[in-house]
């Protein structure tokens, strides 16, 4: 049995004290800073204490920035990436772990070295497959056969394009590999003898059984989409289509000379901060459960 010695106890409790200050003080400033006028940070800095412009500086935000259309925007392309990357990677490790095949391991860890190439490394090839999907396949016909097409599909300034290039995920088929290797066999075997299918027995035991996994993948994937910046800012050129990360930034003065106004870049960095929030609200039991592997 441990000992919980006084000493111990103190020390965890200054060291919890510290990172909370940590994790929300940038929080706490932004608050302090989006209650406030302009002219006061330019003058007196980041706000440290509260004012009384929280609501005069949230309207003028949502009334002048177009918030509503960037928040739809980032709302629509990350429940469309949480969505595609959850069925890829569910299904790529479910085909890894139960189809039987000399080179399964092979594509496995083939896609895992992925990992060697984010997005941040592949921007300029991505974007152009983004601006001309069949741009490939008309150079490999016109190597083959010789045939010029004209066909192309231009996925920029679309929900698609903002969408597709992020869903990959090497990482989640690796998290939902390393829980089905968990799952008994016998499942499966007992699946095999009632007659299941792979896809029957997919959808009836294992994906009830991963509740936990989805919950936690989903929501990290949800807001690493959700603050994304530098894809949104490659693959969109229209007002419309720009995503809430795009939209803080557009209260940085793009003149020389003008001042920012913090006020209102703080406004709204708090009104982004909120639907993640609500996510991690509702999915913070299965989220740990998941990360944490307890009651799968």
């Amino acid at each position: 049995m441990v000992e919980r010695h006084p000493l111990l106890k103190t020390t965890i409790l200054i060291l919890l004290v510290v990172g909370l200050v940590f994790a929300l003080g940038p929080i706490y400033l932004a608050l302090c800073s989006a209650s406030v006028t302009s002219r006061q940070i330019l003058v007196h800095g980041l706000a440290l204490l509260p004012g009384r412009h929280l609501w005069e500086n949230l309207r003028i935000v949502l009334r002048d920035a177009h918030i509503g259309t960037m928040l739809f925007n980032s709302c629509v392309v990350s429940l469309i990436v949480v969505t595609g990357k959850l069925a890829l990677a569910s299904t790529s490790a479910f085909a890894a772990v139960y189809f039987r095949s000399r080179i399964r391991h092979v594509v496995f860890w083939g896609t895992f070295v992925t990992l060697l190439l984010p997005l941040e490394v592949r921007i300029v090839p991505t974007y152009a497959v983004a601006s001309d999907l069949f741009e490939p396949l008309r150079r490999l016909i016109a190597a083959v056969t010789g045939l010029h097409l004209s066909v192309s599909i231009n996925l920029l300034d679309s929900y698609a394009g903002l969408s597709l290039p992020l869903m990959a995920s090497a990482t989640g088929t690796f998290l939902f590999r390393q829980f089905y290797l968990t799952v008994p066999t016998e499942l499966s075997e007992a699946a095999r003898m009632d007659g299941a299918g792979p896809i029957r027995f997919f959808i009836d035991i294992l994906l009830p059984l991963s509740k936990a996994n989805f919950a936690a993948l989903g929501t990290i994937v949800f807001l690493g989409t959700w603050k994304d910046y530098m894809w949104p800012l490659v693959a969109t050129s229209r007002p419309d289509m720009r995503t809430i990360s795009l939209g803080i930034a557009t209260f940085l003065p793009t003149e020389t000379g003008q001042p920012p106004e913090w006020n209102l870049v703080m406004a709204a960095a708090l009104i982004a901060l909120a639907p993640p929030l609500f996510v991690m609200g509702v999915t913070q039991r299965w989220f740990v459960r998941g990360v944490t592997g307890i009651g799968k």
